[in-house]
C-alpha cells in the first residue's frame, strides 16, 4: 500500500506547491484574466483535497461492496481505518468552515444592507450618515439590486473627478459580479490552509481590475491614483476602522502603494503584442495544469483504491 501512501501525501501536500505557482504566475496576467485565474486554481485544488480525503474515507465502504471483510483490509493494510477516521475528521471540520464562512458572508452581507437603509438613495448610490471616510460596493441581496454606499464623510472629501473615480471603482466590482470570486476563493481557503494566501492575491487583483476600469472611464490615470491614494490615506487615520472581508470590496482595500504605482505607469498593466498575449495564455494553461494535477492524483487514489479491493478479495 505504499502507493496509496503517495498519492495521499502528493494529493494533500500539491496545493502547497500549487497555489504557491498560481500566486507567483498570475502576476504576469491582466487584473481580469488573474482573477480568473486564482478562482480557477482555489476550486481545482480544493476539489482535489476533498477528492483525496473522500477516497481515503471510502476505502472500508469499497471494500465491503466487493464484499471483503473489514478484517481482511485491516490485515493487507493496517491504516486503512485511521486513515479513514482521520479523512472522516477532517471532512468533518472542512464541512464545519464552510458552513461557518457561508453564514459569515450572509450575515455580513445582511448587516451592510441594514446599514444601508439608512441612507440616502442618489440612482445607485447610497449616501449613509458618517464622518468617518468609506465606500464599498453592495451585492444585491433578496431581490435587490447592488449598489454603491458611500459615506457623507467621504463625499464632503472628494472633488468631483475623485468622487467619479470612486464610483467607477465600486461600479466596476459591482459589474464584474467581483463579490462571487471573492466568496468561491474563501470558501476554498477553508478547505486547506494553503488556499487562504490566494484569498489576498485575489483581493489585490480584483481591487486592480476595478482600477483599471475606473481610469478607463475617468480618462485620467493620475486622478485615479491620487483618488484612491487620498481615500486610503483617509481611512488609515480613522479610529474605527471598517472590518474587511467578502462581500464589502472597497477601493481602499489591499496594498495601495502597489495599485497607485501601477496606475502612475504610463501604459496600462496589460500584455501588448501577440507575443506578451501568448504567454499569459500560456501562464494561464500552467495554472490549470498544477491543480488538474491535483485531481489527477486523487482520481489515481480512488482507481488504486478500487483496484486493492478487487486483489484483495482474489486473494
Amino acid at each position: 500500500m505504499t502507493y496509496v501512501l503517495v498519492l495521499v501525501v502528493l494529493a494533500l501536500g500539491f496545493p502547497w506547491g500549487g497555489a504557491l505557482v498560481a500566486r507567483r504566475l498570475v502576476g504576469l496576467l491582466p487584473p481580469r484574466e488573474a482573477c480568473w485565474a486564482l478562482t480557477g486554481a482555489a476550486v481545482l485544488l480544493a476539489g482535489g483535497t476533498i477528492a483525496a480525503l473522500i477516497g481515503l474515507f471510502h476505502v472500508p465502504f469499497l471494500a465491503s461492496l466487493e464484499q471483503v471483510s473489514l478484517a481482511r483490509v485491516v490485515e493487507v493494510w493496517p491504516a486503512a481505518v485511521p486513515f479513514a477516521v482521520a479523512a472522516a475528521v477532517a471532512l468533518s471540520v472542512q464541512l464545519t468552515l464552510l458552513l461557518s464562512r457561508w453564514f459569515r458572508q450572509r450575515s455580513l452581507l445582511r448587516r451592510a444592507w441594514q446599514a444601508a437603509e439608512k441612507g440616502t438613495d442618489e440612482g445607485d448610490l447610497i449616501v449613509v450618515p458618517g464622518a468617518d471616510v468609506d465606500a464599498f460596493a453592495l451585492p444585491g441581496h433578496r431581490g435587490r439590486r447592488g449598489r454603491v454606499v458611500m459615506t457623507s464623510g467621504a463625499a464632503r472629501l472628494l472633488t468631483t473627478k475623485e468622487r467619479a473615480v470612486l464610483m467607477a471603482h465600486e461600479r466596476a466590482h459591482l459589474a464584474g459580479r467581483h463579490h462571487l470570486l471573492s466568496a468561491v476563493v474563501d470558501l476554498a481557503a477553508a478547505v486547506h490552509p494553503a488556499l487562504r494566501g490566494m484569498r489576498e492575491s485575489l483581493a489585490f487583483h480584483l481591487e486592480r481590475w476595478a482600477d483599471e476600469r475606473a481610469a478607463a472611464v475617468v480618462g485620467d490615470r493620475r486622478v485615479t491614483a491620487a483618488a484612491i491614494a487620498r481615500v486610503a490615506l483617509a481611512r488609515a487615520s480613522q479610529d474605527r476602522p471598517r472590518a474587511a472581508g467578502f462581500p464589502l470590496l472597497s477601493a481602499a482595500s489591499g496594498p495601495v502603494p502597489q495599485r497607485v504605482e501601477a496606475l502612475l505607469r504610463p501604459e496600462p498593466a496589460a500584455p501588448s503584442g501577440r507575443g506578451r498575449r501568448a504567454g499569459a495564455v500560456l501562464l494561464a494553461c500552467a495554472i490549470a495544469a498544477v491543480a488538474l494535477t491535483a485531481l489527477a492524483l486523487a482520481y489515481g487514489l480512488h482507481e488504486y483504491v478500487e483496484f486493492a479491493c478487487v486483489a484483495v478479495r482474489g486473494g
